[in-house]
């Protein structure tokens, strides 16, 4: 039941369908529930997602992203705040609140998320990204991109700390395609050593599917990253989003 509260958080497949038509969403939970989720909200001419890491994973991490999911409907769909930069200093604003963290001396017990959050403009064909340490991979002419994110999370500020998160402005063309993700993927342990998988094998992983569809992208991401696991436990959530645009 826990679950079934959890995933009517999640866009379903056809709201991602219509405002995103060729992207997948690989959301792989480690327990029943999430630390992992991932929004979605259409505004006018554009469309903004997130994929979103909160601390911890189970039951902890299901309750932050209740939080979080509720902070993004209530910055971007009623406050109208579009600008991922904007989007997270208000995000990050709104869980330090939330958990009366910035009171906190001490920095022992801290609630906070990792995010990666773009605008797509439509009808410009302009994407902004802003990132809360997990950043963004473009892969343009079989070259891939890293935009990085700021090295600082969301709801983790001592008291008198105001970061402001950056702003990047990116021009897409046709063909572009863009990957945000949380960290469970390429740090998942497997292989015949036992070792992570690591981020430096994601990426040859993607540019080497790069000419497949978006959904069979998806699935092989998928089986990939359960061979690589065999018999070794699930360490964390996964998320990936794959879109092109």
């Amino acid at each position: 039941y826990a679950k079934r509260i959890q995933d009517a958080i999640l866009p379903p497949d056809d709201f991602v369908k219509k405002h995103l038509p060729n992207t997948f969403v690989l959301f792989k939970p480690k327990d029943i529930v999430s630390g992992d989720f991932y929004w979605m909200a259409e505004k006018k001419d554009k469309v903004v997602f997130a994929a979103v890491d909160c601390t911890g994973h189970g039951v902890p991490g299901a309750f932050m992203s209740i939080v979080g999911h509720n902070l993004l409907d209530r910055i971007i769909v009623e406050q109208n705040v579009l600008q991922p930069s904007h989007i997270l200093d208000e995000l990050n604003k709104g869980i330090n609140e939330a958990f009366r963290q910035t009171d906190l001396e001490d920095n022992t017990v801290r609630d906070g998320m990792d995010i990666a959050l773009c605008t797509f403009n439509r009808s410009s064909s302009l994407l902004e990204y802003a990132g809360a340490y997990n950043a963004m991979w473009l892969i343009r002419n079989g070259v891939l991109r890293e935009i990085k994110a700021d090295k600082f999370p969301i709801g983790n500020l001592k008291a008198g700390q105001h970061k402001k998160f950056t702003n990047h402005e990116i021009p897409l063309l046709k063909g572009d395609t863009i990957y945000i993700f949380s960290d469970g993927f390429a740090d998942q342990f497997g292989g015949p050593l036992g070792k992570k998988f690591k981020s430096s094998n994601f990426k040859q992983l993607l540019l080497d599917a790069i000419h497949l569809s978006m959904e069979e992208q998806g699935r092989l991401l998928d089986v990939t990253i359960e061979s690589w696991r065999g018999y070794h436990e699930q360490v964390d959530d996964i998320l990936v989003i794959g879109t092109r645009l």
